[in-house]
Protein backbone atom coordinates (compact mmCIF):
# COMPACT_ATOMS: atom_id res chain seq x y z
CA UNK A 1 0.00 0.00 0.00
CA UNK A 2 1.52 3.36 -0.77
CA UNK A 3 1.18 5.81 1.85
CA UNK A 4 0.84 9.28 0.71
CA UNK A 5 1.91 12.93 2.77
CA UNK A 6 -0.96 15.30 3.53
CA UNK A 7 -1.07 17.98 1.17
CA UNK A 8 0.12 20.69 3.84
CA UNK A 9 3.26 18.68 4.42
CA UNK A 10 3.78 18.61 0.76
CA UNK A 11 3.91 22.10 0.46
CA UNK A 12 5.91 22.52 2.99
CA UNK A 13 8.60 20.65 1.91
CA UNK A 14 8.96 21.30 -1.72
CA UNK A 15 8.93 25.27 -0.40
CA UNK A 16 11.70 24.26 1.90
CA UNK A 17 13.51 22.51 -1.60
CA UNK A 18 13.00 25.90 -2.89
CA UNK A 19 13.96 27.97 -0.27
CA UNK A 20 17.17 25.56 -0.39
CA UNK A 21 18.13 25.97 -3.80
CA UNK A 22 17.78 29.84 -3.41
CA UNK A 23 20.20 30.20 -0.73
CA UNK A 24 22.64 28.02 -2.90
CA UNK A 25 22.45 29.98 -5.87
CA UNK A 26 22.74 33.39 -3.56
CA UNK A 27 25.90 31.91 -2.27
CA UNK A 28 27.24 31.02 -5.32
CA UNK A 29 26.53 34.55 -6.50
CA UNK A 30 27.89 35.95 -3.68
CA UNK A 31 30.98 34.38 -3.86
CA UNK A 32 31.68 35.45 -7.52
CA UNK A 33 31.04 38.83 -6.37
CA UNK A 34 34.35 38.33 -4.75
CA UNK A 35 36.36 38.07 -7.62
CA UNK A 36 38.50 40.38 -9.20
CA UNK A 37 37.33 41.56 -12.98
CA UNK A 38 39.10 41.97 -15.58
CA UNK A 39 39.34 45.91 -16.18
CA UNK A 40 37.33 47.24 -19.53
CA UNK A 41 39.51 49.99 -20.59
CA UNK A 42 38.70 52.51 -23.44
CA UNK A 43 42.41 52.42 -24.97
CA UNK A 44 44.25 49.28 -25.88
CA UNK A 45 45.23 46.85 -22.79
CA UNK A 46 48.63 45.68 -23.26
CA UNK A 47 49.05 43.88 -19.96
CA UNK A 48 51.74 41.59 -20.55
CA UNK A 49 53.41 42.67 -23.27
CA UNK A 50 56.62 41.58 -24.17
CA UNK A 51 57.32 45.20 -25.46
CA UNK A 52 57.40 49.10 -23.80
CA UNK A 53 59.09 47.24 -20.51
CA UNK A 54 60.94 50.44 -19.78
CA UNK A 55 63.40 53.41 -20.64
CA UNK A 56 66.95 55.08 -19.91
CA UNK A 57 67.15 58.64 -20.49
CA UNK A 58 68.36 61.82 -19.35
CA UNK A 59 66.03 64.43 -17.82
CA UNK A 60 66.41 67.94 -18.45
CA UNK A 61 68.69 68.65 -15.24
CA UNK A 62 71.22 66.12 -16.91
CA UNK A 63 69.78 63.13 -15.00
CA UNK A 64 69.48 59.51 -16.04
CA UNK A 65 66.19 58.24 -15.64
CA UNK A 66 64.19 55.04 -15.53
CA UNK A 67 61.02 53.72 -14.84
CA UNK A 68 62.09 52.48 -11.15
CA UNK A 69 62.33 56.41 -10.41
CA UNK A 70 58.52 56.79 -10.55
CA UNK A 71 58.00 53.54 -8.43
CA UNK A 72 54.67 54.15 -6.84
CA UNK A 73 52.97 56.20 -9.32
CA UNK A 74 51.34 55.73 -12.71
CA UNK A 75 53.18 57.31 -16.10
CA UNK A 76 51.70 58.37 -19.44
CA UNK A 77 54.58 58.57 -21.67
CA UNK A 78 54.40 59.84 -24.68
CA UNK A 79 56.87 60.78 -27.78
CA UNK A 80 56.72 63.79 -29.80
CA UNK A 81 58.53 67.11 -30.37
CA UNK A 82 58.55 70.58 -29.16
CA UNK A 83 57.79 72.08 -32.43
CA UNK A 84 55.33 69.67 -33.32
CA UNK A 85 52.76 71.70 -34.51
CA UNK A 86 49.80 70.18 -33.10
CA UNK A 87 49.16 66.72 -32.09
CA UNK A 88 52.37 67.24 -29.22
CA UNK A 89 50.47 70.31 -27.67
CA UNK A 90 46.82 68.42 -27.69
CA UNK A 91 48.22 65.31 -26.31
CA UNK A 92 50.20 67.29 -23.53
CA UNK A 93 47.17 69.79 -23.13
CA UNK A 94 44.68 66.33 -22.34
CA UNK A 95 47.32 64.84 -20.09
CA UNK A 96 46.99 67.98 -18.39
CA UNK A 97 43.13 67.80 -17.79
CA UNK A 98 43.60 64.11 -16.93
CA UNK A 99 45.66 65.01 -14.00
CA UNK A 100 43.32 67.30 -13.33
CA UNK A 101 39.99 64.80 -13.75
CA UNK A 102 41.95 62.40 -11.09
CA UNK A 103 41.20 64.61 -8.17
CA UNK A 104 43.83 63.72 -5.60
CA UNK A 105 45.04 60.53 -7.59
CA UNK A 106 45.88 62.86 -9.91
CA UNK A 107 49.16 63.53 -7.66
CA UNK A 108 49.77 59.77 -8.76
CA UNK A 109 49.97 60.14 -12.27
CA UNK A 110 53.56 61.29 -14.03
CA UNK A 111 53.34 62.19 -17.41
CA UNK A 112 56.91 61.85 -19.18
CA UNK A 113 57.37 63.80 -22.72
CA UNK A 114 60.17 61.65 -24.50
CA UNK A 115 61.15 63.82 -27.50
CA UNK A 116 62.02 62.22 -30.81
CA UNK A 117 64.08 65.24 -31.92
CA UNK A 118 66.88 65.75 -29.81
CA UNK A 119 68.93 67.68 -32.36
CA UNK A 120 66.57 70.75 -31.69
CA UNK A 121 64.89 69.83 -28.40
CA UNK A 122 67.95 71.01 -26.17
CA UNK A 123 67.03 70.30 -22.46
CA UNK A 124 66.41 73.96 -21.85
CA UNK A 125 63.98 74.08 -24.69
CA UNK A 126 62.58 70.67 -23.57
CA UNK A 127 61.99 71.87 -20.08
CA UNK A 128 60.33 75.01 -20.88
CA UNK A 129 58.11 73.31 -23.58
CA UNK A 130 56.50 70.59 -20.96
CA UNK A 131 56.20 72.99 -17.92
CA UNK A 132 53.99 75.44 -20.29
CA UNK A 133 51.57 72.65 -19.84
CA UNK A 134 52.00 71.33 -15.90
CA UNK A 135 55.34 71.95 -13.93
CA UNK A 136 55.06 68.61 -12.84
CA UNK A 137 55.38 67.28 -16.58
CA UNK A 138 59.13 65.55 -17.34
CA UNK A 139 61.14 66.19 -20.52
CA UNK A 140 63.22 63.59 -21.33
CA UNK A 141 66.02 62.81 -24.47
CA UNK A 142 68.50 61.14 -25.26
CA UNK A 143 71.05 60.76 -28.03
CA UNK A 144 70.12 60.00 -31.75
CA UNK A 145 71.42 56.15 -31.14
CA UNK A 146 69.59 56.10 -27.73
CA UNK A 147 66.37 57.68 -29.05
CA UNK A 148 65.71 54.95 -31.71
CA UNK A 149 66.44 52.63 -29.20
CA UNK A 150 63.93 53.47 -27.03
CA UNK A 151 61.24 54.00 -29.72
CA UNK A 152 62.22 50.26 -31.48
CA UNK A 153 61.66 49.24 -27.92
CA UNK A 154 57.68 50.61 -27.57
CA UNK A 155 57.50 50.19 -30.95
CA UNK A 156 57.09 54.15 -32.26
CA UNK A 157 57.46 55.29 -35.62
CA UNK A 158 59.28 58.69 -36.24
CA UNK A 159 61.29 59.95 -39.25
CA UNK A 160 62.55 63.09 -39.64
CA UNK A 161 61.30 65.03 -42.93
CA UNK A 162 62.61 67.92 -44.93
CA UNK A 163 60.37 70.80 -45.27
CA UNK A 164 62.92 73.50 -47.12
CA UNK A 165 65.63 74.77 -45.78
CA UNK A 166 64.84 72.65 -42.11
CA UNK A 167 62.84 69.73 -41.37
CA UNK A 168 59.61 68.16 -39.34
CA UNK A 169 58.86 65.15 -37.64
CA UNK A 170 56.42 62.57 -38.39
CA UNK A 171 55.81 60.21 -35.51
CA UNK A 172 53.30 57.84 -33.27
CA UNK A 173 50.62 59.49 -31.29
CA UNK A 174 49.97 56.85 -28.61
CA UNK A 175 50.58 57.47 -24.80
CA UNK A 176 52.15 54.32 -22.66
CA UNK A 177 50.45 53.90 -19.55
CA UNK A 178 52.39 52.29 -16.54
CA UNK A 179 50.87 51.16 -13.27
CA UNK A 180 52.11 52.17 -10.34
CA UNK A 181 53.75 48.82 -9.85
CA UNK A 182 55.88 49.57 -13.17
CA UNK A 183 53.88 47.00 -15.25
CA UNK A 184 52.73 48.01 -19.23
CA UNK A 185 48.90 48.19 -19.15
CA UNK A 186 47.25 50.32 -21.66
CA UNK A 187 48.42 52.21 -24.70
CA UNK A 188 45.86 55.50 -25.30
CA UNK A 189 44.96 56.32 -28.80
CA UNK A 190 44.92 59.78 -29.85
CA UNK A 191 41.35 60.39 -30.45
CA UNK A 192 40.30 59.19 -26.72
CA UNK A 193 39.02 62.15 -24.60
CA UNK A 194 40.37 63.20 -21.43
CA UNK A 195 37.40 61.99 -19.45
CA UNK A 196 37.88 58.02 -21.32
CA UNK A 197 41.75 58.57 -20.54
CA UNK A 198 40.77 59.60 -17.28
CA UNK A 199 38.44 56.73 -16.63
CA UNK A 200 41.37 54.21 -17.87
CA UNK A 201 43.35 55.78 -15.57
CA UNK A 202 41.37 54.59 -12.79
CA UNK A 203 41.22 51.39 -13.46
CA UNK A 204 44.75 51.34 -13.55
CA UNK A 205 45.01 52.64 -9.96
CA UNK A 206 42.10 50.27 -8.76
CA UNK A 207 43.38 47.28 -9.85
CA UNK A 208 47.16 47.85 -9.20
CA UNK A 209 45.55 48.13 -5.23
CA UNK A 210 43.43 45.08 -5.27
Amino acid sequence: MTSTLPSTRRRVLRAGGALTSLVTLTAFGLAGCDKVLPASYNGIDITGASYAQGFRLTDTDGRERTLADFNGKAVMMFFGFTQCPDVCPTALVRAAEIKRMLGADGDRLQVVFVTVDPERDLPVVLKAYTAAFDPSFIGLYGDLARTAETAKAFKVFYKKVPTGSSYTMDHSTFSYVFDPKGKIRIVLRHEQSAEECAQDLRQVFKTTSA
